[in-house]
């Protein structure tokens, strides 16, 4: 099912959380609405769903104008961050739910949740309370509770943000995985950059309450159309009018007339890879990301003075918004 949100503004007294908003889903495809705290994304969402009525603009979902739709008339599976799971069900019944709310027969129900828990890998816990499951097993109940009743549309509200790093990661690879086997639309909120690169097949930046470029991860790192998306999706150091990404800049033991004098602050050791906090004779700082093989062979040290050179910049007409 494909979605199409067409100028959509959705204004909370002063506050314009969608300022003119369109954006294209393709159906099946995996799309993530990346934005910093404010920038519209799960406002945008929640219109998807229908639990925000833009003040302007429409939503078509598979071609039909679902603009005054209720939530429930849409086809929409919704999950939020803080799972919602009803404490005194277990797992079985929460993810039976809505299918016993649409008088489904008894059989019908209990083959459907038995498929579901063992697609999100959790058949061996279906007599367990919620409160005896894990962060990453809630979620992926959720998950398992928002797919019961087939829906045409997944809506994953920054589903694995109240999760540690670790399980965050897992759950990635999962949904990653999942997706690919149930082919459902699915667009998910999140502020993370990494995941949405992980994740995603294409995404939507916004700021401001406006999309600031469409696209997917590779697309958006290497063609970033602004200075907002280039300092947004992925890392990035500045210098003058000028942006770097931190593994085009070459370090140096020696000068060779086109490099900077540079004294190493900091090195951040990150398994493969070695970052180094580089201070510019002129005050600027740099930061430098290396092969830990290139680190070696430079014998990079706290202290040492080195030569760097960036390999490639961005420049950008307009100064980065927000």
């Amino acid at each position: 099912m494909s979605i199409l949100v067409r100028n959509a503004t959705r204004r909370f007294g002063d506050f314009t959380a969608l300022d003119d908003v369109s954006v294209e889903i393709p159906s099946g495809s995996l799309t993530a609405l990346l934005g910093p705290s404010g920038s519209g994304k799960s406002t945008l969402l929640r219109v998807i769903a229908g639990l925000e009525r833009p003040d302007a603009g429409s939503v078509e979902i598979d071609g039909r104008d679902a603009t005054s739709l209720p939530p429930q008339r849409r086809g929409v599976g919704f999950v939020f961050q803080h799972y919602a799971a009803f404490k005194h069900m277990t797992v079985r019944e929460n993810v039976a739910f809505g299918l016993k709310v649409a008088r489904r027969p008894k059989a019908e129900i209990r083959a459907r949740v038995d498929e579901l828990l063992e697609l999100v890998q959790l058949p061996g816990l279906a007599d367990r309370y919620p409160a005896q499951l894990s962060g990453g097993q809630r979620q992926r109940m959720a998950l398992a509770r928002s797919l019961a009743t087939q829906p045409s549309v997944l809506l994953l509200d920054e589903p694995f943000g109240a999760l540690d790093a670790r399980v965050r990661k897992e759950l990635r690879a999962w949904l990653r995985h999942l997706h690919d086997e149930v082919h459902v639309t699915t667009v998910f909120v999140t502020h993370d950059q990494e995941e949405a690169m992980e994740v995603a097949d294409r995404i939507v930046v916004m700021n401001h309450g406006r999309v600031e470029q469409v696209g997917g991860p590779r697309d958006l790192y290497e063609h970033p159309a602004n200075a907002f998306v280039m300092g947004f999706v992925g890392a990035v150091t500045r210098l003058g009018e000028h942006f770097i990404r931190p593994h085009d800049i070459e370090v140096r033991r020696q000068p060779n007339g086109t490099t900077s004098e540079a004294m190493v602050e900091r090195l951040v050791h990150l398994g493969f890879e070695v970052r180094a906090d580089l201070v510019l004779h002129d005050g600027q700082r740099l930061a430098a990301q290396l092969s830990r093989q290139d680190a070696e062979e430079l014998e990079l040290a706290q202290g040492q003075i080195v030569f760097v050179r960036p390999s490639r910049t961005r420049q950008f007409a307009e100064a980065p918004a927000g």
